[in-house]
């Protein structure tokens, strides 16, 4: 348990999903103030095993039991996507706040699902779109909020890499029913984070195909046109054909723009609002406490104060919504009304 000078009672946590996203969150968990990481479960026996003896924490195997303990205040949910909705549904029902890794769920009914449960049950629910905490992401977000580029006019996010290799391979990961298929399993966070910049999508276009995995049922490359209700427009190049791998971006307004840069030597933000005034902010300069600390201890203070989390079901559901957009937009050609 992390340390805690104040009186409270920790709230008891526990983790569902002992992969390599769920071992994060144990991690980190640990490192908020007032909470206690009561125990850890996964379906996997030795993977459980392996990650309480880690954590220094008890396991189980068994989700029911897990759930159904009077003990716990709240469940942290690290499985693959389709197991989102069933888990969350079934935390609320027992009373337990949700944590929920990204992306929500793999289709918009199943988000629903989950909202109306932890709505019906009075709890709080967070998504864990970790990205918004990330430095270089933090920075521009706080740049665009204080004026930097004036009134936002256009977002660009280029996120493009090789596939799902090492680690990260997983037969679910080639199932669009089970993963969301890549929009959402890699670019929920871009989708989330163009949002958190410009306000609600109002339209989706996209053209994009299967190229590279050909075992996915999915789209493997994809460009993604969104219309933004503030009268902005935005596209995201999302793709597993370029096998270097590569991440970049760039937000123009009407009075200047910001160009950034997340991989390499070079990551960083440049800020221009005309040819001579052009400031580059190192990504090397700019620290911040650990993301997923940052995003826990986020959800942690919700469920003190009862307020709602600042990533919600809602923005969860808002992400989720657009990539099921997207989807329909490639398969008919068309754009799709939100």
């Amino acid at each position: 348990m992390s340390e805690n000078n104040s009186s409270v009672k920790p709230l008891r946590i526990g983790l569902i999903g002992c992969g390599i996203m769920g071992r994060s969150l144990g991690d980190s968990v640990q490192k908020v103030d007032g909470v206690q990481l009561a125990l850890v479960c996964d379906a996997v026996e030795d993977q459980a095993r392996e990650a309480a003896e880690r954590l220094s924490v008890p396991f189980e195997t068994d989700v029911d039991a897990t759930l159904t303990r009077d003990d716990l205040d709240g469940v942290m949910i690290a499985t693959p996507p389709f197991l989102h909705e069933p888990l969350c549904v079934a935390a609320a029902e027992a009373g337990k706040h949700v944590f929920v890794e990204k992306p929500m769920a793999p289709t918009l009914a199943a988000c629903d699902r989950m909202i109306e449960a932890v709505q019906r049950a009075g709890v709080r629910l967070m998504i864990g779109h970790v990205i918004r905490y990330h430095p270089i992401h933090e920075r521009i977000k706080q740049m665009v909020d204080q004026g930097a580029v004036g009134k936002p006019l256009f977002v660009q996010f280029e996120r493009v890499g090789g596939g799902f290799g090492g680690h990260w391979a997983r037969p679910w990961r080639l199932k669009r029913e089970k993963c969301g298929g890549m929009l959402m399993e890699v670019n929920a966070h871009e989708i989330d984070f163009m949002r958190y910049l410009c306000g609600e999508v109002t339209q989706v276009f996209a053209v994009g195909g299967n190229h590279v995995i050909q075992e996915a049922d999915y789209p493997d490359l994809a460009v993604v046109t969104m219309s933004f209700a503030s009268g902005a427009v935005g596209t995201l190049h999302a793709s597993q054909a370029y096998k270097a791998g590569d991440y970049r971006g760039r937000i123009d307004g009407t009075d200047g723009s910001l160009l950034f840069d997340f991989g390499g030597e070079d990551r960083g933000i440049r800020h221009r609002r005309d040819a001579e005034d052009d400031v580059f902010i190192s990504g090397k300069d700019l620290t911040v406490p650990n993301p997923v600390v940052t995003e826990l201890s986020a959800w942690i203070g919700s469920i003190r104060n009862g307020a709602e989390p600042p990533v919600s079901g809602a923005d969860g559901r808002a992400t989720v919504q657009i990539a099921e957009a997207a989807y329909e937009s490639i398969d008919s050609g068309k754009a799709v009304k939100l």
